[in-house]
């Protein structure tokens, strides 16, 4: 082991960033989008930057990267070093020349980044094509040897997919390897792990951590999730509003907090240790699933028919007042049993019941007339919202279809607005005049505008900063109480489901393999997967409640 090695701290700079200043365009909310920020990242050290929304960090690295768009923020001041090279001063040849060779980035969401209509070992290898003079035959024995450095499953095969043919860990290997293929000395990670369930989501940071080990990486690693900064932090730096709020070795910063907003945001966190919550047996039952298969089937001319159980055999019940979290990874079957329940999509087999009345088999005309006892927050409130209408308008929608008259619509719209937190005068902004927790705030006064006796929140506060999750659900725990409502909660988060569940079903493959109270659930894990998940859990010892 190399003394780079045992201590990252005496390694080498590779990233001098020095009072950087960055100013956002004119009519912006604020003067600077990165003010006065200075910090190092050194050879084989993990920099985690975290903060808000907003905060400034993906500015911040977007300039590093020199990644900044035509009249958007410039910076101002300060000084960028790479490997002692001011990056603010070189030209526009000389940063792209330091891109993939030198630097390399990991961006949050991989089929945005990737192109649709290009194979991925094609991808791969046009990093190589403009920034290598290697013949042919080399740069396809390298792609297949960087795609075995990320765990890519049989990578002569899988060199000839396209993107869309990939899991979401998949294609996040792929921009990873396309990162690594010139073996940079800088890699920065923006949010790369945000959307995945919790076991993808630790292969990944595992490789990170390989990749960093292995090739002596400084790694940027840019976030707001906490439980990721404990697990593969060397150190930590809070940003706010563009401004460095506090910096320092990992251990330090999540366990001893020096300034109000790094304590604010830590508070935030959800424990793993799930909640103390009073339970009454005593009252009726609003959901009961019995049974419940879902089917799906593919045909083709000549072809043979491929069927996928997506929902095998569910059974669930929630009680009045009561919240169940269903839990587990992408494709486990989780949103399908929301679609089957919210009629969204048909169940093929199976009993459905919302308070008396069953479902799983009326027409779509009798469900209309009954969509007023369930109503469902989706995971993406900007995608749900209609931009083209006013937050007031997708708000009145639903009253004004069962036959409240406009002006009580209104009325109403506006007092739901001021329940989840929203000032009623914005009852005239449209969607994308919020920010994103206003948003999903906005979505929540929507579902009870048609007073529902079940809420199905599928993933609602997955895209969402620590602190503004924590009062999204806050206000999901009070609207709750007021409502008397009973809340169907899906989540890959096991943060966020011991901070709001009663009870658990955890979801595999399309079965439920362990359902009970949270926790038992969470204390006494019977099945084995449910126990991969929690292993599989960013930070599971930090802030674990034991």
């Amino acid at each position: 082991m190399t003394e780079i090695d045992k201590n990252p701290s005496s390694a080498p700079v590779v990233l001098e960033v020095e009072n950087l200043t960055v100013a956002l365009p004119k009519g912006s909310d604020r003067k600077y989008a990165v003010e006065n920020v200075s910090f190092d990242l050194r050879l084989n050290e993990i920099l985690c930057v975290v903060g808000e929304s907003a905060s400034g960090k993906t500015v911040m690295a977007y300039t590093v990267m020199g990644l900044l768009e035509k009249n958007g923020p410039i910076p101002v001041d300060g000084r960028v070093s790479f490997l002692g090279e001011n990056l603010l001063k070189a030209s526009p040849k000389r940063i792209r020349e330091l891109r993939g060779a030198g630097m390399s980035m990991i961006f949050q969401e991989p089929l945005t980044a990737l192109n649709p209509v290009k194979r991925i070992g094609k991808q791969i290898e046009e990093v190589l094509t403009i920034h290598t003079e290697m013949p042919k035959k080399q740069r396809i024995h390298r792609v297949i040897e960087v795609m075995n450095d990320v765990h890519l499953p049989e990578p002569e095969r899988l060199q000839n997919v396209y993107p869309h043919q990939l899991s979401g860990g998949q294609q996040q290997r792929v921009m990873i390897a396309m990162a690594l293929v010139l073996k940079p000395k800088m890699l920065i990670a923006d949010e790369p792990t945000t959307a995945l369930d919790v076991t993808t989501q630790a292969q990944i940071l595992k490789l990170i951590k390989e990749i960093q080990a292995t090739h002596n990486t400084g790694v940027l690693f840019i976030t707001h999730d906490f439980g990721v900064v404990a697990e593969i932090a060397d150190h930590v730096v809070v940003m706010q509003n563009g401004k460095l709020i506090e910096s320092g070795e990992a251990d330090q910063v999540l366990n001893a907090p020096l300034k109000a907003y790094t304590k604010k945001l830590i508070a935030s966190v959800p424990s793993l240790a799930p909640q103390k919550r009073e339970q009454n047996d005593n009252v009726e039952t609003v959901l009961s699933v019995k049974h419940l298969y879902k089917r799906y089937g593919e045909t083709g001319f000549l072809a043979k028919i491929r069927q996928v159980d997506a929902a095998q055999d569910v059974n669930l019940r929630i009680k009045r007042k009561q919240t169940l979290g269903i839990v587990g990874e992408s494709g486990s079957g989780k949103s399908t049993v929301a679609r089957c329940i919210t009629r969204l999509i048909y169940p093929t087999s199976g009993e459905i019941m919302i308070g008396k009345q069953e479902i799983s088999k009326i027409s779509q005309g009798k469900i209309r007339k009954n969509r007023n006892k369930f109503q469902i927050i989706f995971q993406d409130p900007y995608r749900s919202l209609n931009p083209r209408r006013t937050v007031g308008q997708s708000i009145m929608e639903g009253m004004n279809n069962y036959g409240i008259d406009k002006n009580k619509a209104r009325i109403r719209a506006r007092e739901l607005l001021g329940l989840v937190g929203l000032d009623p005068e914005s009852i005239t902004r449209y969607p994308h005049q919020f920010s994103g927790g206003q948003r999903q705030r906005v979505c929540i006064a929507r579902a009870l505008a048609v007073d529902p006796e079940l809420l199905i929140a599928d993933e609602p506060v997955s895209a969402l900063d620590v602190s503004v999750q924590a009062q999204v659900l806050n206000l999901l725990e009070e609207i709750q109480e007021q409502f008397n409502l009973s809340i169907l909660f899906i989540t890959h988060d096991l943060r966020v489901a011991a901070r709001v569940c009663d009870w658990v079903a955890v979801m595999h493959n399309g079965k439920i393999v362990e359902y009970g109270p949270a926790k038992d659930v969470f204390r006494n894990p019977n099945h084995e997967y449910t126990r991969a998940l929690f292993a599989a859990a960013p930070g599971k010892n930090w802030r674990s409640g034991e």
